[in-house]
């Protein structure tokens, strides 16, 4: 077996750039000796790069035809090579400690793969990879820009992101129609963010649901009839004009309306 078919279903665009691999693999060179979880390996580009830098790795693939390739190629995997969807593991099972992740993500779930790392922000010290360059720019945005939202807000929380190069298509098989990205998240220091962490998540994600409202009107679905209790003038803004610490004091603010 000397290929692996891509998939459109699977949202695969096989990396064919070496020294691209390599620069992504070097994401994590200050974290050796630490067990990394890689996403979607495929033919192994990336693989061949973490392995010869010796780190304590596991991936995880779906593809049974990219499994047989990985075991054909990469026997120093051996019994490391998980053949479930990414989205489904329980990774307290895999994982007793800290550990990073790493991948050429698949496109079509790449905003579902962070989502899902934030609920492991206690053990996931870095998270790197190549995504749609569209998503990084959203994740890496600050606040007052076009692409600041859910997403940025969220990870912003407990990671500091950086957008580190631009990739054209012309390096994968088959090329994808938009450009990637890679980038790298580092967990922060915070431990914990001084609000309710579940209804930070609500006033986010309602916040940015009718991002062209103000806050006064963008949250009526979740303060109800007591939205005439919103008085602050923070309720004048928009949701892209709120930092990290805005959109939690807000919460803050939110919860002690609710008990009103």
């Amino acid at each position: 077996m000397n290929t692996v078919r891509p998939k459109k279903s699977l949202g695969q665009h096989f990396l064919k750039d070496l020294d691209i691999a390599r620069k992504i693999s070097g994401t994590l060179s200050g974290y050796k000796g630490m067990p990394v979880l890689e996403i979607g390996p495929g033919m192994g580009v990336l693989t061949q790069f973490l392995l010869d830098e010796e780190h304590d790795l596991t991936v995880v693939e779906l593809d049974n035809e990219s499994v047989s390739y990985l075991k054909q190629n990469f026997p120093q995997l051996k019994d490391r090579i998980i053949e479930e969807d990414f989205l489904k593991l329980d990774l307290k099972v895999l994982f007793s400690g800290e550990f990073c992740v790493i991948g050429n993500y698949p496109y079509n779930i790449s905003s579902q793969i962070f989502f899902k790392v934030l609920d492991y922000k206690d053990k996931i010290l870095c998270c790197s990879g190549m995504i749609q360059k569209e998503v990084a720019e959203r994740m890496a945005a600050p606040p007052g820009s076009k692409t600041y939202g859910i997403l940025s807000v969220l990870l912003q929380a407990w990671y500091h992101i950086e957008y580190l190069f631009t990739v054209p298509e012309h390096v994968f098989n088959p090329p994808p129609k938009v450009k990637s990205a890679v980038i790298k998240m580092t967990r922060n220091s915070t431990t914990d963010l001084g609000c309710n962490e579940t209804l930070f998540r609500r006033v986010v994600k309602t916040s940015f649901n009718q991002r062209r409202k103000t806050l006064r009107n963008s949250l009526k679905p979740l303060l109800g009839n007591k939205s005439d209790f919103c008085n602050d003038a923070v309720f004048d803004l928009r949701p892209e004009q709120l930092s990290v610490r805005n959109f939690v004091d807000l919460t803050n603010q939110i919860e002690k309306i609710l008990l009103l």
